[in-house]
Formats: structure tokens, C-alpha cells, sequence
């Protein structure tokens, strides 16, 4: 498959945590709740996994607006929530999460495989996150080491923009010399990562085993029961598609079909163009 010289897909831009690395998401939502927790508000794991992939400040504000966020505040602290709080807050979310963030760089199973496949094709490899790049420095080194390297990394900082907008995924395109945006596909496993790349005008593809939005461990999803497991699968698949995805795949190690389903549908509408 020559995708450059067809009108076909070039690149793939994945998110990382939850979506390559750290299975489920590990790293933000245990500083998530350590932070908040010693602050005195505690959340469940479903709560702080909601706004999971956007900016980390957004995603602070986010879990103070929420009812259960909102009414512990003004309860420990009788007054609420000023942007100073999301300022303090996010300074130890940092400082915590840059300590522990090279420890969960492991690739989630299937991803090695899974890009070098995708490379063999010719496509070029992008990524977009939530995470700085500061913390970036010490998720890159480690999962490299493992096997899983993008060809361009971008980060909030860089853009000045964060998810759910397209400017993160714009400069990926830039960086790699793409276009026009039909040809990239957004890889991720959080709802903003599917409005990320919409908003783009490029295809999303939201991912289930590994996602923080399933919200499982690699223990809870392997010994979880199957009818259980199936029906929540099911309503996380519901969740990407509202969130406007085009395809759902079970892991990652369906993507390289799922892009030749996306390929197929490129030159059909290519055909109905003559």
C-alpha cells in the first residue's frame, strides 16, 4: 500500500496513556486522587476518569465543577473554588505526577507490533496528549526503550492549545508534512480524543482494551465476567460514538483493519467523485 501517492491514510496520531502506554490510564487518575484526596476531597475512579485527556489544569476545573467535586469544597473549605485553587492544585499535580510518570511508560500489549505493521505500510506515526511536555521527557525515553517511539510528539505547551481543539493534531500534520486532514486518523481512548480529531476534519478511531474510558486494570479486565465485561464494553462504545467516532475497535491490535476499512471508504468516495 503506497498511501502517499493514492489519497489514502498517511498518518495515524495516537494519544498516549491509556491508548500506547500505562494501561487504563494509571498515572493521572492515581495523582488525580492522591492530590485531590489530600485536599480533602475524594472522588470515585469514575468521576476523576471523566474529563481524562484534557489539559491537566481544564481537567482540574473540571473535576471541581462537578456536583460531588463542588459540594466537598465548599463543605471542607466553606467558600468556593477559586482559579488560585486550581493553580495550587495543579502545582502538586505536577511535581507528583512528573515524579511517578517514567514508571508507567510500559506500551500497552499490542502496540509494538501494531506500529511497526503500520510503519511497514509507510505511515507516519504522530501523537497528541494531555500532558506537558516536561512530563513528556520522562514518558518518551522509557517506552522507547520498550519498542513504541512516535514521530512527533506534541504537547498544550507547544500549541497553546489543548484538546478538544484540532491545534495539537494541526501541528502534527505540519511536522509531518500531511495532508489534507481525511488522510490522518486520531487513535485514542477518551472522549476528547474523538472531538480532537473531528474537529480536525480527520477520522477517529476510539479503542477499548487499555482505555480509560472502559476505566478496567489489566487484572480486572482479564478476570472480569464475560457477559459483564461484554456490556460495558458496550456502553463505552455508545460513549465514543456520541462523542462523534467513526469506528470502534476492541484493541489495538485491530487498528491496521480498521485502516484499510477507512482506506476502502476513501476510494469509494473517491469513485463517486468522477
Amino acid at each position: 500500500m503506497d498511501s502517499n501517492k493514492n489519497g489514502q491514510i498517511q498518518m495515524v496520531v495516537f494519544d498516549w496513556a491509556g491508548t500506547t502506554v500505562d494501561y487504563a490510564s494509571s498515572a493521572p487518575s492515581t495523582v488525580f486522587d492522591r492530590v485531590f484526596g489530600q485536599a480533602g476531597i475524594h472522588l470515585t475512579k469514575e468521576e476523576i476518569n471523566r474529563p481524562m485527556g484534557m489539559e491537566k489544569k481544564a481537567h482540574i476545573r473540571a473535576l471541581l465543577s462537578c456536583e460531588s467535586g463542588n459540594s466537598q469544597w465548599q463543605q471542607v473549605y466553606k467558600r468556593p473554588w477559586t482559579e488560585k485553587d486550581v493553580e495550587d492544585l495543579y502545582q502538586k499535580f505536577e511535581k507528583t505526577l512528573y515524579q511517578v510518570v517514567a514508571e508507567y511508560s510500559t506500551p500497552i500489549p499490542g502496540v509494538v507490533k501494531t506500529v511497526k505493521a503500520l510503519r511497514e505500510w509507510g505511515l507516519k506515526i504522530g501523537s497528541t496528549t494531555g500532558y506537558t511536555s516536561q512530563m513528556m521527557e520522562q514518558v518518551i525515553p522509557g517506552a522507547k526503550e520498550q519498542g513504541y517511539e512516535a514521530d512527533c510528539v506534541v504537547t498544550p505547551d507547544i500549541t497553546g492549545a489543548a484538546r478538544p481543539t484540532p491545534f495539537m493534531l494541526f501541528e502534527c500534520m505540519r511536522q509531518m508534512n500531511v495532508y489534507p486532514p481525511c488522510t490522518v486518523v486520531k487513535v485514542g481512548d477518551t472522549v476528547v480524543d474523538m472531538q480532537e480529531g473531528k474537529n480536525a476534519g480527520a477520522w477517529s478511531i476510539g479503542i477499548l482494551q487499555g482505555s480509560n474510558l472502559l476505566g478496567l486494570s489489566q487484572q480486572e479486565y482479564e478476570t472480569m465476567d464475560p457477559a459483564q465485561l461484554a456490556q460495558r464494553k458496550q456502553k463505552t462504545a455508545e460513549i465514543y460514538r456520541q462523542a462523534g467516532a467513526d469506528m470502534v475497535i476492541d484493541s489495538i491490535a485491530d487498528l491496521p483493519a480498521a485502516i484499510d476499512e477507512i482506506n476502502s471508504r476513501l476510494q469509494a468516495r473517491k469513485g463517486a467523485e468522477k
